[in-house]
């Protein structure tokens, strides 16, 4: 099997499962209301914070991906847009799960050479270095999300 292949899995499979954690985004977010998504904890980012971050980072490389450049930059990586609405969750939703699928389509496309080139720099390191990284991130960020709706939902601050 191919690694390109593997790592589209394996990225799509943190997103919509099943994975060996045994948990995904899509289920995290399962019934999240916008309400719920904006309540600010202790101080904790939010989940939609923690959600458009996850997304930045997609879209960013994304990018890269299709031909473009890397434009994206760590200091905006957390500028959420306002979520006021149940549209505006949806809306940040919707564009997340769209560019998932996306990426999810070039990156099983990418050869074995191409996984093995310097992403955009050399201090980047590889294209494989860099799927595993978009990878661990989403993970590590699913975590936070998992624990903060346990808390809203077991805290009865929503039922």
């Amino acid at each position: 099997m191919r690694t390109a292949y593997q790592l589209a899995r394996h990225f799509k499979e943190a997103f919509y499962g099943p994975n060996m954690t045994g948990s995904n985004l899509n289920q995290q977010l399962e019934g999240v209301t916008w309400q719920q998504a904006t309540v600010q904890l202790y101080d904790l980012n939010t989940i939609a914070i923690l959600v458009y971050h996850i997304g930045y980072y997609i879209g960013g490389v994304l990018e890269v991906l299709k031909g473009g450049e890397l434009t994206i930059r760590d200091k905006y990586s957390f500028d959420c847009p306002v979520i006021d609405s149940e549209e505006s969750w949806q809306s940040l939703l919707e564009k997340t799960w769209r560019e998932v699928d996306e990426f999810t389509e070039l990156l099983g496309k990418l050869s074995e050479e191409q996984l093995q080139k310097s992403f955009v720099d050399e201090k980047y390191g590889s294209y494989h270095r860099n799927m595993m990284g978009i990878i661990e991130h989403t993970h590590y960020h699913l975590g936070q999300i998992a624990m903060i709706k346990k808390i809203l939902l077991n805290g009865k601050m929503f039922k």
